[in-house]
């Protein structure tokens, strides 16, 4: 999965949680989910430039689509 958005990279780092499980606080992916630094269950960039650079070792083009919430006109002016 690919996400886009205003302060993407930091909103993805809230919910997913410090790379070491035992520092995620409950409520995170890796705090509910995960067991251990490296099988911490999800993957995710510190930057969008690496995000970039990742998505493209991960997806080939035409692969990814645009997707946009039925809720974005009431949430988004």
């Amino acid at each position: 999965m690919a996400w886009e958005g205003d302060d993407v990279v930091a909103s993805a780092r809230k919910l997913i949680g410090a790379t070491n499980p035992l520092q995620a606080e409950p409520g995170t992916i890796r705090g509910d989910l995960a067991v251990q630094t490296g099988r911490n269950v999800v993957h995710g960039r510190d930057s969008p430039d690496n995000g970039k650079r990742e998505i493209a070792l991960w997806f080939r083009e035409g692969e990814l689509c645009q997707w946009e919430s039925v809720q974005t006109p009431w949430l988004i002016e």
